[in-house]
């Protein structure tokens, strides 16, 4: 691969709110990477997790995307688990205090976190490291030294901090610690290049370029990447607010899933999630622009190449196959959840009994839009009695067997 052609593979995705900025970061790169290639060195490629869960969904694999492009390129990576950072819990994209994580939770989490990255990350050249291991060694006044790099105005126009300064609520002085410490892992790993999402934007590019210059250090390049939407198509994905897509979903589950998301949305599933080289991503909206290519087979494209990513893609065609039957030729799946039907509940209570909808809310709203059906019929009263045993069907793609 040329490097013009590296630079814009390396850069697809990325999002610094400032086009400036995002030139600059691009130009230091370039320059990095020519560099490297005639030392005929790596480059040393890191980003740090974390690991405050171990479920996680498509929204947390985006960086460890673009740290696999990195390796089949060439470049050393390593995959920094904040046993130490997690102690504190990043504010970064947080209004209100994060809870502290227990050493315990850390190390249990840090294990299956790694076990899922590894479905996307080069097992045998991905090098994990500890923060504990140097955050731990700092004294208090190598601490202070550090801290005398920044105003106490930088942290509070951080706009998290600024909601928080605005609507009375504590700002507490040990999470202006995190990014001091994420800019001491930088210099630590003596990094070129440092991955993160755009809420790590203050971290990477203010606080971890400043340390590394004050310690003598070269300024490392932030790759700073958009967020992963959730299924929606608006609102960062998370499992709280139930837009999320599971790594551990079952692949047709996952295919569903993408398959859910609004065509508005492709655009960025396919630069943050996928394989797909600019070329490939450009040559696929085009042909949707000119109406060569459906949205919907783009997006067939899009769900195949991700359960791909996770299973493999004969399990991708098959979870196709199935979603095909199900939902283009209006087929009722052979295996699904069952629920045994209690004497006198209503519609609107088995809806609820089976998970079928979060809230009776969503219920009463989904009938109302003729969205239920039983046995193909559709129920239109949520207070009579549910009619009979049959399979019930919410949506286009939620079906249970009512026993």
């Amino acid at each position: 691969m040329k490097l013009d052609e590296q630079v814009a593979l390396l850069m697809q995705g990325t999002e610094y709110g400032d086009e400036e900025l995002k030139k600059n970061m691009a130009k230091e790169l370039r320059q990095r990477l020519l560099e490297a290639e005639q030392e005929r060195r790596p480059l040393r490629i890191y980003c740090g997790f974390d690991p405050r869960t171990s479920d996680l969904h498509l929204g947390h694999s985006v960086p460890m995307r673009k740290l696999r492009q990195f390796q089949e390129l060439g470049h050393e990576v390593t995959f920094v688990v904040g046993s130490f950072t997690s102690l504190i819990g990043d504010p970064s994209d947080h209004d209100k205090l994060r809870p502290r994580l227990t050493l315990e939770e850390v190390e249990h989490n840090a294990r299956t976190y790694a076990e899922q990255a590894y479905k996307i990350l080069d097992q045998g050249k991905t090098k994990i490291r500890f923060n504990s291991e140097w955050l731990s060694e700092l004294t208090f006044l190598e601490l202070i030294r550090l801290a005398s790099n920044f105003t106490i105005q930088q942290f509070i126009t951080r706009e998290n901090f600024r909601k928080r300064w605005d609507n009375g609520d504590p700002i507490f002085l040990h999470e202006t610690f995190y990014a001091i410490m994420q800019g001491y892992d930088a210099h630590s790993l003596q990094t070129d290049v440092q991955v993160g999402g755009s809420d790590q934007l203050f971290n990477i590019v203010t606080a971890a370029r400043k340390i590394m210059t004050f310690l003598g250090d070269k300024p490392n390049i932030a790759i700073i990447l958009g967020i992963l939407p959730g299924t929606d198509g608006d609102i960062k994905m998370s499992k709280s607010l139930g837009n999320h897509i599971p790594l551990l979903s079952t692949p047709e589950d996952m295919y569903g899933k993408v398959m859910s998301i609004p065509d508005k949305a492709m655009g960025v599933f396919m630069r943050l999630v996928t394989r797909w080289t600019p070329k490939q991503i450009e040559i696929i909206e085009s042909e949707l622009k000119t109406g060569a290519l459906h949205p919907r087979d783009a997006k067939m494209s899009l769900a195949r190449e991700i359960v791909t990513i996770f299973h493999d893609e004969s399990v991708a065609l098959s979870a196709e196959d199935a979603f095909k039957k199900v939902f283009q030729q209006n087929e009722i799946p052979s295996e699904m959840p069952e629920f045994a039907l209690q004497p006198g509940q209503n519609v609107l209570e088995v809806l609820s009994a089976t998970g079928l909808v979060v809230s009776k809310s969503e219920g009463r709203r989904l009938i109302e839009q003729k969205g239920v059906k039983l046995d193909g019929e559709i129920l239109d009263d949520f207070d009579s009695p549910f009619p009979h045993p049959g399979v019930l069907q919410v949506g286009k793609r939620k079906f249970i067997r009512v026993k």
